[in-house]
């Protein structure tokens, strides 16, 4: 596995790679990478002749007093990850090389980023929108690999990729779960052997929700209560607990079909979040 850490060595690579006519799939990543990050290399490996991880912790998408000074960093383990996954490059920058000094543009998605997580964290959207853009015009790839753990996100940057057209695929990876339930991820890490052990219910209770709204006995809203006040008991500090539509992330009601199930929660520490989408 190739690593650069500035620009220039990457268009360098990406030239080589482009006369030889490579098809170029790209996995952006803040890093302290798990077995959902992996499974996302290796659907980008089934589609493409070159796979691009990045590793770069994005400043604009935290907020005041959220965790970007503490976030985990594992730099020696992701290399070796990575590189026991057959990576064939990954982009390292730095902060000033992702950000030059004055920069002032911002890429907004308005729509998606109103609710959910986008109510709850402002601007967090925003800086992921842009530095998603500032990496597609940097790798340049023909497919870009995303979790849908983080389903908000994914519809944010296929709705920026349509709207600036941008010639780029962009693909939802299956969410990893650990055996009892729980969606991998880095803040998994901050969670104290107690919360661990509570953790899984997350999963467990927009689960239950599903059912509810598959027997369609009770209104959304209802539901949506209920559940949030079963995660209080546990311990949880819910931020929202919505029963959406898929295709727009608005509340849904019971004439829609297509359902996505989103819930956000402090559990000590850590923000958890988590979805489920289904049919009815």
């Amino acid at each position: 596995m190739k690593k650069v850490i500035t620009l220039s060595q990457l268009r360098e690579i990406l030239l080589k790679w482009s006369k030889q006519g490579h098809v170029i799939a790209f996995v952006p990543t803040m890093g302290n990478l798990h077995a959902g990050h992996i499974k996302l290399v290796s659907e980008a490996k089934k589609k493409a002749d070159k796979v691009i991880v990045s590793i770069f912790v994005n400043p604009m998408q935290f907020g005041e007093g959220e965790d970007f000074e503490s976030y985990p960093k594992t730099e020696n383990e992701d290399n070796y990850k990575l590189t026991e996954a057959s990576v064939d490059l990954l982009f390292f920058p730095s902060v000033s090389e992702m950000y030059p000094k004055n920069m002032d543009t911002v890429v907004s998605v308005t729509s998606f980023a109103k609710n959910l997580c986008g109510g709850s964290r402002p601007g967090h959207f925003s800086g992921v929108a842009t530095v998603v853009a500032k990496l597609f015009n940097m790798v340049r790839p023909d497919l870009a690999f995303f979790g849908e753990k983080d389903f908000q996100q994914l519809a944010i940057i296929r709705k920026m990729v349509c709207d600036l057209n941008f010639p780029i695929e962009i693909v939802g990876v299956k969410t990893e779960r650990e055996l009892d339930g729980l969606a991998m991820s880095s803040r998994n890490g901050y969670l104290t052997e107690q919360q661990r052990k509570v953790a899984p219910k997350l999963y467990h209770s927009i689960c239950q929700a599903r059912e509810k709204v598959l027997l369609g006995k009770e209104d959304f809203r209802i539901i949506e209560v209920e559940q949030q006040e079963y995660l209080s008991t546990l311990g949880f500090n819910v931020d929202y607990f919505s029963i959406c539509r898929s295709d727009d992330l608005q509340q849904a009601h019971d004439t829609d079909c297509k359902i996505a199930i989103l819930v956000a929660a402090n559990l000590g520490k850590p923000r958890l979040i988590d979805n489920l989408c289904f049919s009815k």
